[in-house]
């Protein structure tokens, strides 16, 4: 009997799961893009709070800013700039994986995560400034720097502003490699329209998560926007498209660099990385199939082995 009604309790949690991801994916979907294929908006809330063993949470002062922090492992230094939809945590498995090999850095930038936003308006320029008051303070002379999307082209602003600093560079689905972005990007560059439904976006996102974490005690709805974000794209773009496009520069990099991107990407077309990789003079460059914007955790082992090969490479 005790079995039979375990068996009726998993049956009603599965069919309420798979009732519940219907819904919120449909709420989300309802934007006319593929949200939930563009997001990882779902995670496992076990151990939530608890950090990866090889990682510890930190903090410290970049100017006038507390910011957080991931850091661990050992050996040469790689600091990590995630993009604009999340925080330090979303690189959390794959900071551990490389960790084994590297000593990671993975700052919540302003505004993101548990890290104080900066005042006033802001885009590449302040927040590649930013990568440089936190390395300095970090002590480091040389890195290897990797970043995602938004985090992708303030790695590569960094490169070319402070190219003795860089031993290598890894792009993913990078941003400022072209002007085509998504529909749903383009439209959060009109700050009108951001004022008067931002606030309602988000209120629906957050009953959403409310209900999800009611229901589904083992997932958590992960909300793919905030205000910064937001913010933000009022910045990156236009109605039209990316304001900031550094191709005509992609051949005064003299640092080995990484590219890697995922052939489905709903935001930044793949055909980016195909014409960056042909101008910038030591480049590798590798697409993953059937993946989409965030590659890095849609293949967590596939894409560590292939970061950790890179920066071992003479």
């Amino acid at each position: 009997m005790a079995v039979a009604n375990a068996s009726r309790r998993h049956a009603n949690d599965d069919y309420r799961e798979i009732r519940t991801r219907m819904v919120v994916l449909g709420l989300v979907q309802a934007s006319g893009e593929k949200l939930g294929n563009t997001f990882n908006v779902w995670k496992f809330k076990y151990g939530r709070g608890k950090m990866a063993k090889n990682l510890s949470s930190k903090t410290m002062k970049v100017g006038k800013l507390d910011i957080s922090y991931l850091t661990g492992g050992q050996g040469d230094p790689l600091v990590v700039i995630h993009g604009g939809s999340d925080g330090s945590r979303a690189w959390l498995q794959n900071a551990n994986e490389l960790s084994k090999h590297y000593t990671v850095y993975v700052p919540d930038l302003p505004g993101f995560g548990r890290s104080q936003p900066i005042d006033g308006d802001y885009y590449i320029p302040e927040l590649v400034e930013f990568v440089d008051g936190f390395s300095h303070n970090l002590g480091l002379e040389g890195f290897h720097l990797m970043g995602h999307s938004l985090g992708g082209g303030i790695a590569l602003s960094y490169a070319l502003k402070f190219p003795h600093k860089i031993t290598k560079l890894v792009l993913v689905s990078s941003m400022c490699l072209g002007r085509e972005i998504a529909l749903w990007v383009r439209l959060l560059s009109n700050r009108a329209l951001c004022r008067s439904i931002g606030k309602a976006v988000l209120a629906i996102l957050r009953g959403v998560k409310w209900v999800i974490d009611l229901l589904l005690a083992p997932l958590e709805f992960v909300i793919p926007i905030n205000w910064t974000s937001m913010h933000l794209g009022c910045s990156i773009t236009t109605i039209k498209e990316q304001t900031t496009v550094l191709i005509h520069r992609l051949s005064e990099i003299m640092v080995p660099t990484l590219i890697v991107w995922g052939d489905k990407d709903p935001i930044i077309p793949v055909k980016q990385a195909y014409a960056a990789a042909q101008l910038i003079p030591d480049c590798q460059l590798r697409v993953f199939e059937n993946c989409g914007h965030s590659v890095y955790r849609q293949k967590t082992p596939e894409f560590s082995q292939l970061v950790t090969a890179f920066l071992s490479r003479n």
